[in-house]
């Protein structure tokens, strides 16, 4: 080994000696220790290979602009040589190493110089390097400033230029070097330091960048801009000197400004953006580990193309604000201070769309906004959804063999119900209305307590249950808690929505998703999705759920929630006891939509002034409405395909605890 180290550094002598006499005595005064040097075991590598760099990861909107970068220690975009345009190229040839492409790894003169400086000081006192050998030195990333490195360092890119081609060489270093301001490469110092790509750089601009480089910190021009500026014209006045450009262009830019504010890139602060992330951590398409996965994420240059729709988003967010009751206008609204630890609530909307065609996800409301309130109470938040539990109900019911033309007794108070029998105030109908028998479409209409809780027995509790996780439901449903049909158990916004998309999408459930597909920096695909539609309802139970609750935003609970141009819609309406949660549930054949008020902590009683307490058809079938008027304008109009008309009409009953029926109903055996 020892020889071959011997045999490398004489190969080096030889390239640098080359008509070069001032070496002579440089090489004399390190004889005595060619020794110590070749025989060092950190020289005992077998040499330098350029690796694929660490680079940032981007994330995209469904029309491809761009929604955040994943940024870890490093951030970087790879460009390639032919990217970079003339003025940062022979900006960093002049200010880092002018015979770049006449010598072969080391500068003789340079090398000269600091060998004999470095020798009699006992230490690096001086520099010298080479482009080359920086790539070297970054690569081996060794933190000792020694002697026996620099040659080192100065033999590995001899070798490194016999393996590589300079442009080649030339293009790493470009992509790998330090910038400042957390940028590494040309192309993130563009985007840090004027916003701009790399290939739209000026001579100023480009001058800035290479005069950086050997001084990242102390020529930082947002903090040092009298050092900057003299660096940057120090490098102008090098492009001069070595013929890359003339003295009046030069003086010319030396009087462009220095920019005054750094460019970040865009990091993930969006409960969707959040939401793509945890999911590209958790899949092992992206690695086997947590680590191997993060790696790839943030540094794996990936392009991740999401379902996002950012008008659909901006729009909702802006239906929020202007509906939500008592607004603060920042997305929330004022609620009385928790009565026993005195600290304040307050109260917000959250939203989710689902497209029924496909399953996309296109917008997520989580909250007042991820910078002030990172829980995301779209997804990871299951609510009581009250009334809007309902429209499972009335499926489970036409599943079984009801018609939206049958009758259900719904007189109140709600006696009989298993779970209520020993209580002495059964549940009623919503503000102690009596009530009566009416069809399925208008109790529904009406959102009757009472005709619910018992079509529910009818239909069976179980039964009405699957129907829910059929649909998309996968939050814990109780089969035996008697009010389970008003909607006592939670579920989150996100779901509620993608169960409703089913009955839009004539009975077809595609699972929602997030991401479309994941690609590597040249294009390659990592994966993609694959649609997986199921069929979960007959269409035509789907059809007669959606005639019956098309009728509810036109004469029923849901009537604030129409839409402008007159596109039709379905929905539901959910208020709980206590109006601690109030909701709006619908969809059209494009969009299903869900709306959520409450209580960002906890319950509280939405009550407010004289105004009574918050239901769910006032607010948030408002806010439904806006939004839906809003992404619907200047869109043609689709009908929803009406169902066959029903072959019949019964009176539907509960045999065990109810009044008999004449003819016994055929649902559930019952």
């Amino acid at each position: 080994m020892v020889l071959t180290n011997i045999g490398r550094l004489i190969r080096l002598a030889l390239i640098v000696g080359v008509g070069l006499v001032t070496l002579t005595t440089a090489i004399a005064v390190a004889a005595p220790r060619i020794a110590e040097i070749a025989g060092s075991h950190r020289f005992e590598r077998a040499g330098i290979s350029l690796e694929t760099l660490s680079e940032r990861s981007y994330v995209y909107d469904r029309n491809g602009a761009l929604l955040a970068t994943f940024v870890a220690e490093e951030n970087r975009v790879q460009v390639g040589l032919e990217d970079v345009p003339r003025t940062v190229v022979d900006s960093v040839l002049a200010a880092e190493d002018s015979a770049y492409y006449s010598h072969q790894g080391v500068n003789a003169r340079s090398i000269g110089r600091a060998l004999t400086a470095n020798i009699e000081s006992g230490g690096v006192a001086q520099g010298g390097s080479t482009i080359t050998q920086q790539v070297v030195k970054n690569t081996i990333d060794e933190d000792d400033q020694d002697f026996a490195r620099k040659v080192r360092e100065a033999v590995l890119a001899v070798e490194l230029e016999e393996d590589y081609t300079k442009d080649e060489i030339l293009e790493h270093y470009v992509n790998t070097v330090y910038f400042g301001a957390g940028a590494y490469g040309v192309q993130a110092a563009a985007e840090t330091y004027f916003r701009k790509d790399v290939g739209e750089l000026s001579w100023a601009e480009g001058a800035m960048l290479a005069s950086i480089i050997r001084c990242p910190g102390s020529c930082d021009p947002f903090k040092s801009r009298s050092r900057a500026s003299s660096r940057r014209n120090t490098v102008l006045d090098a492009l001069v000197i070595t013929g890359r450009l003339g003295r009046t262009e030069a003086d010319l830019n030396k009087l462009v400004p220095l920019p005054t504010e750094a460019f970040e890139p865009r990091q993930p602060n969006d409960y969707f953006v959040e939401e793509v992330k945890q999911q590209l951590l958790d899949d092992e398409r992206l690695g086997s580990t947590p680590t191997a996965r993060y790696n790839r994420l943030y540094g794996g240059g990936l392009r991740v193309y999401t379902t996002f729709d950012q008008r659909q988003h901006l729009l909702a967010v802006q239906a929020r604000n202007d509906n939500l009751p008592v607004s603060t206008g920042d997305g929330t609204f004022a609620l009385p201070p928790d009565p026993l630890t005195g600290l304040t609530r307050f109260g917000t909307a959250a939203m989710a769309g689902v497209e029924p065609g496909t399953g996309a996800v296109r917008f997520l409301v989580g909250g007042p906004g991820f910078d002030r309130y990172q829980f995301d109470l779209s997804q990871q938040s299951n609510r009581q959804v009250g009334s809007t539990f309902k429209t499972f109900v009335l499926t489970a019911a036409i599943l079984n063999g009801a018609t939206p033309n049958d009758t259900v007794d719904g007189r109140g108070p709600c006696r009989g119900i298993p779970g209520y029998e020993k209580e002495d105030e059964p549940p009623g109908n919503f503000g102690g209305a009596r009530g009566g028998t009416d069809t399925l479409t208008e109790q529904t209409l009406r959102s009757s307590n009472c005709s619910f809780l018992r079509l529910n027995q009818i239909v069976g509790p179980e039964k009405v249950a699957e129907v829910a996780r059929s649909m998309g439901v996968t939050a814990d449903l109780n089969p035996e808690n008697g009010s389970m049909a008003l909607g006592t158990d939670g579920i989150s916004p996100l779901e509620m929505a993608a169960a409703y998309s089913v009955l839009a999408n004539d009975g077809m459930r595609n699972p929602i998703y997030f991401i479309d597909r994941v690609e590597e920096a040249d294009g390659d695909v990592v994966f993609a999705h694959r649609a997986e539609p199921e069929r979960v309802l007959p269409t035509e139970v789907a059809r007669q759920v959606t005639s019956v609750l098309e009728k509810n935003v036109e004469r029923g609970t849901g009537t604030r929630a129409g839409i402008a141009s007159g596109q039709p819609a379905a929905g539901k309406t959910g208020t709980t006891n206590n109006a601690y949660d109030v909701w709006f549930v619908g969809y059209t054949p494009q969009l299903a939509t869900s709306v959520w008020i409450g209580a960002t902590g906890g319950n509280v009683r939405l009550s407010f002034g004289g105004g009574g307490d918050l239901q769910g058809g006032r607010a948030p079938a408002q806010m439904w409405g806006a939004f839906m008027s809003s992404v619907t304008a200047n869109q043609p109009i689709v009908e929803f395909t009406p169902p066959e008309p029903p072959a019949r009409s019964q009176r539907l009953c509960f045999e065990s605890g109810f009044r008999r029926c004449t003819d016994p109903s055929p649902l559930g055996g019952r």
